[in-house]
């Protein structure tokens, strides 16, 4: 049987079948096949496979992401980072990774910073002397660090199924995401003086000032979100609704650009986002379910740990794993399918459960922009002058460079525990 559901699920996923289908689909044909279960149980376990507090948060920090996006704010964020480090070779470069950040620390997706940011910089970066493909390829893989700065959908998610605390994971992610946005701002760095891109004119403390006051209200959207857990005022889940309250003041209040209609399309176009990111969830449930029902995962576990023992293979062996499934699959169903399983297979080896959720996020994040199916390839492809093609040939070299910050982000697992061991005891 175990032959016989993975060669139908990599049939369907050959045939391009939406991946909520294949999830689901595959399950039910083995039940079908096997008889010894009501088909009904895949309903439930879709259900149930949703039915969770933390992923409450998931269409909150959505919404907040959209409503702060048609607000203005990308291109506020854009402006002051430019302020801030645009004056240095590769400036410019170096601004697209500031302001994926800091949008990544609004919206919690990995596609909303792309299309953030993608839409004033891509242009910009061509304008101001950089390659074409450079150009879409730093957008497409500074926008995977939209899951790996906090919050992060992908990190509730991985929360959600293992129980490991959102607010570790969250400031786990401040070093990771960090140290992997460094590889990139290193790369602009190195690209704009092979190919002497100028650098952008010094501004003034006057100028900076204003950029800031100017931006000060989307960057205290972190703040508020993560001031308020660390502070004990209330859980993620409570952070992700009222940080929806703080946007739609600043939107509709402060920044004032946008007419209700325009805000109320935001709030539309968030809830088919939340549709599409849970019934994928929810698959991904039943496919967890039914690994877990029948042996399949202690299985898998066994010959896992049949391998080495060692964490440092063993992680070897769990990038290279995630890697592959992030060409398939988005990080969210890799977090709901693969998460339970390493987590057990990371607790009998020494394998601390919020670096291995990190390390996670940061595969998942690469898998955003590797083809054949990488989400922000198609969602940079809708930019002007982006095909697909040339998403996917600017992407290649930034996957070389991701799997480095990886190594990094695995190996040194300092980097992103520092934060938590402070303010977490017992990890």
């Amino acid at each position: 049987m175990t032959t016989a559901f993975f060669s139908l699920f990599a049939f369907l996923l050959a045939a391009s079948v939406p991946i909520f289908i294949v999830l689901a689909l595959s399950v039910m044909a083995m039940i079908w096949l096997g008889g010894m279960m009501p088909m009904a149980i895949v309903v439930e376990r879709m259900f149930s496979g949703i039915d969770s507090f933390a992923l409450m948060a998931i269409p909150f920090f959505i919404l907040t992401g959209n409503l702060m996006s048609v607000g203005g704010l990308s291109r506020r964020l854009i402006r002051f980072a430019d302020l801030i480090v645009g004056r240095f070779t590769g400036g410019l470069g170096i601004t697209t990774v500031t302001s994926a950040m800091f949008f990544g620390a609004i919206s919690g997706s990995s596609p909303a910073t792309v299309v953030a940011i993608g839409g004033i910089l891509n242009p910009a970066l061509r304008k101001a002397g950089y390659k074409p493909d450079f150009s879409i390829g730093l957008i497409v893989a500074s926008g995977s660090l939209g899951i790996i700065i906090p919050p992060s959908i992908v990190m509730i998610v991985y929360a959600a199924v293992t129980g490991v605390s959102v607010g570790a994971l969250f400031m786990a992610g401040v070093g990771a995401g960090l140290a992997y946005g460094v590889v990139f701002m290193l790369y602009a760095v190195y690209h704009a003086n092979k190919h002497n891109v100028p650098r952008s004119p010094t501004p003034s403390g006057a100028e900076i000032w204003t950029g800031f006051k100017d931006a000060v209200w989307g960057l205290g959207v972190p703040v508020l979100i993560l001031g308020g857990i660390y502070g004990g005022v209330f859980t993620p889940t409570e952070a992700a609704a009222v940080s929806v309250i703080y946007a739609l003041f600043v939107s509709a209040v402060i920044y004032r650009e946008k007419t209700p209609a325009e805000l109320w399309e935001a709030v539309r176009d968030s809830a088919a986002t939340t549709a599409q990111v849970m019934i994928i969830l929810s698959a991904a449930a039943v496919l967890a379910w039914y690994m877990t029902s029948t042996g399949m995962a202690v299985s898998i576990a066994n010959a896992i740990l049949s391998l080495s023992t060692d964490p440092i293979h063993l992680f070897m062996l769990i990038n290279v794993a995630v890697l592959i499934a992030g060409m398939f699959l988005d990080a969210a169903s890799i977090m709901v399918i693969l998460g339970p399983l390493l987590y057990k297979v990371g607790l009998q080896v020494g394998i601390d459960p919020v670096h291995l959720g990190v390390v996670l996020t940061v595969n998942g994040a690469i898998g955003m922009f590797t083809p054949p199916f990488g989400l922000n390839l198609f969602v940079a492809s809708s930019l002007d002058g982006v095909s697909y093609e040339q998403a996917v040939k600017g992407a290649l070299p930034f996957i070389g460079l991701a799997i480095l910050g990886l190594m990094i982000v695995t190996y040194v697992p300092a980097i992103s525990m520092w934060l938590p061991r402070m303010l977490y005891a017992g990890l």
